[in-house]
């Protein structure tokens, strides 16, 4: 009977293996360890631009809407709870990352404000801040990307045959990935316009 039940165990094992079981949890893992590293960089990121408004605001204090809306988009992307469960949860993940692109948005407004500011860009400190800005978004586009990728893999893994057949057997379901909202928008060519007065001076 102990031969029996060993034999089953190990044909059992064998069958897991060749189905795909071990690599929906390895691609899980992945998925899970891309996601802390998107986090991890959105995070850098939020802890930035408090003192970026705040250096911001020292040179000009009227841009009161821009700075404001700034402070209001990070506060919206800290209210949503980041959990794993947020991964396999398509609306969650699409709360998640409206409110992201909110901040990236607000950021970029900001930054184009401080175009008309020329003490501003020139104090050292808001130089240092916009160039950890700017590093920060690059390694957020690095690490969404791994992300994206990995969750092509999974995603690829739980649809397959005969993978899919293992996934529906222990609930392994696709991922949410990350997508462009403004797919339209992105598409056309920017307007640049070069007869926009100057800024009046002070």
């Amino acid at each position: 009977m102990r031969a029996f039940l060993s034999l089953t165990v190990i044909l059992y094992a064998l069958l897991l293996s060749g189905c795909g079981y071990n690599t929906l949890q390895a691609t899980d893992e992945q998925i899970k360890a891309s996601w802390a590293e998107v986090l991890n960089q959105y995070k850098r990121r939020a802890d930035l631009v408090p003192n970026l408004v705040n250096t911001v605001k020292g040179f000009a204090a009227q841009e009161k809407d821009v700075l404001l809306g700034v402070t209001t988009a990070r506060s919206r992307v800290g209210s949503i709870q980041a959990t794993p469960e947020l991964l396999n949860n398509p609306e969650a993940f699409a709360k998640f990352q409206n409110a992201q692109g909110e901040l990236s948005s607000s950021l970029a407004r900001l930054l184009v404000v401080t175009e008309n500011y020329p003490e501003l860009k020139s104090d050292a400190n808001f130089r240092d801040l916009q160039a950890q800005l700017e590093g920060t978004e690059n390694r957020i586009t690095v690490a969404r990307n791994r992300y994206i990728k990995a969750v092509q893999e999974y995603n690829i893994v739980v649809r397959s045959f005969p993978s899919n057949l293992t996934a529906m057997m222990f609930g392994f379901q696709t991922k949410p990935s990350f997508t462009v909202e403004n797919e339209q928008e992105i598409s056309a060519a920017p307007r640049v316009d070069f007869a926009a007065p100057a800024p009046a001076e002070k």
